[in-house]
């Protein structure tokens, strides 16, 4: 049961009652679907079905930027989909995908083949394209042109491995990067943020790195059992021989130390998410793009020195998941977390971890950047006496029971297993 995971942390169970009672809505409003052509309302289901997390976010957006972004992220679901299906030989693959763009101006165009998961996106390419084409061309230029830049990434890195730590980050571009990018132009073309947001490509590169290199590493496991390799050669090599003896028990303290200098890594990209976030003025946009960055940085916290990397699946706790949905509404509030989790992973930083001092030194930048001392931080813990502690916590508990029992299939239910499984 998710509440008994949160049994040590009071305001994670009084805050999955509240998003249970409602307040899911706060930050994600309800859809008005009847208003919406059949084919839209066949793309936000293709939407919902393939990512429930992203959809939560995609739908709390403010007018018309909200359907480029969803149909955004149907093109490059399709896309990512045809880079997955290990069963589409490379000869046929590798033009596909770097094709891909003009399938968008194609009325009929499908693919029927595919044996991945969410095969419905490219068997139905029509619908979703139809929406593309309905799009205003502002929108519809920097969908084409992401699309393009990103398949041709995509094919150029299915022959070769990810080798050295510059090689991780231009992979972590074309899969992630190129969507940061591309959604930081949505939002100035809706005109809802300032064309900086749209013109600073290093800074939207690094909130899709961060996100990027953060579920890589978490998933280690996973991966390599499916015979995925994307941690870089020149960090895992320094530890193993192989990438998959990383999982050995004999080796944990080399997998512990690869683990750490990759978390270390990815944090040089927190400095940047905080000025990107900071320049944001839509509430719709910031609460999109800040709620995904906090889970990640969540996640390497519990991530950091942890065997469970290696050896299962690493989740944040949902009530935590709820937490910080609910609280990163607003710019002060993420420093606020961003501190916290950075004083988390200091705190688990070992004298003799090969990556220490880097590790310190980034941290010590992020806690600059957020520019907030500890003494000046407001408290994330409720003081709550015992016996009122008590009463919350089984009426909290009584009354997620009951409305899981009577509200399971509402998709807002499980709205969270992407956040706290996959990013």
């Amino acid at each position: 049961m998710d509440i008994l995971k949160s049994l040590g942390h009071p305001e994670e169970i009084l805050n999955l009652f509240k998003f249970k009672m409602g307040g899911c809505r706060a930050v994600m409003p309800k859809l008005d679907y009847e208003s919406m052509s059949e084919s839209l309302r066949t793309c936000y289901l293709y939407l919902n079905q393939t990512s429930r997390s992203f959809a939560a976010v995609i739908q709390a957006l403010d007018g018309e930027l909200r359907h480029a972004v969803c149909i955004f992220y149907l093109v490059l679901r399709a896309l990512d989909t045809v880079e997955d299906d290990m069963s589409i030989p490379l000869d046929k693959k590798v033009p596909m995908l770097n094709n891909f763009h003009t399938f968008l101006y194609q009325d009929e165009w499908c693919f029927t083949e595919s044996q991945e998961k969410d095969r419905q996106v490219l068997e139905d390419f029509p619908t979703i394209s139809l929406e593309f084409r309905n799009l205003a061309q502002e929108y519809r230029e920097v969908i084409s042109d992401i699309c393009h830049r990103m398949g041709v990434g995509m094919a150029e890195f299915l022959e070769k491995k990810v080798g050295s730590m510059k090689e991780w980050d231009q992979y972590c571009h074309y899969v992630a990067g190129l969507v940061g990018i591309g959604l930081s132009q949505l939002f100035s073309a809706s005109q809802l943020e300032d064309p900086e947001v749209g013109q600073d490509t290093e800074l939207a590169n690094s909130m899709g790195l961060f996100l990027q290199k953060t579920n890589i590493i978490r998933d280690y496991l996973e991966d390599t059992q499916e015979g995925r390799a994307f941690w870089p050669q020149e960090a895992w090599s320094q530890f193993a021989g192989h990438l998959e003896d990383l999982a050995q028990p004999e080796k944990l303290e080399s997998a512990l130390s690869c683990l750490n200098l990759l978390v270390t890594d990815a944090l040089r990209h927190v400095p940047d998410v905080i000025t990107y976030l900071s320049r944001l003025r839509n509430q719709s946009v910031f609460n999109f793009c800040a709620i995904p960055q906090v889970m990640a940085i969540a996640t390497l916290s519990t991530c950091y020195n942890n065997p469970m990397v290696f050896q299962g699946v690493v989740k944040i706790r949902k009530g935590q998941a709820v937490t910080l949905m609910m609280e990163a509404t607003n710019m002060r509030a993420v420093q606020t977390i961003i501190t916290q989790y950075s004083q988390e992973i200091l705190q688990k930083v070992s004298l003799t971890d090969p990556s220490r001092d880097k590790t310190l030194h980034i941290l010590a930048v992020i806690r600059e950047k957020s520019a907030w001392s500890q003494s000046s931080l407001p408290p994330r813990t409720l003081h709550l006496t015992p016996m009122y502690l008590s009463a919350a916590m089984l009426l909290a508990a009584l009354s997620w029971q009951y409305l899981s029992t009577t509200d399971r299939h509402d998709w807002l239910m499980s709205v969270f297993s992407d956040f706290t499984g996959e990013l």
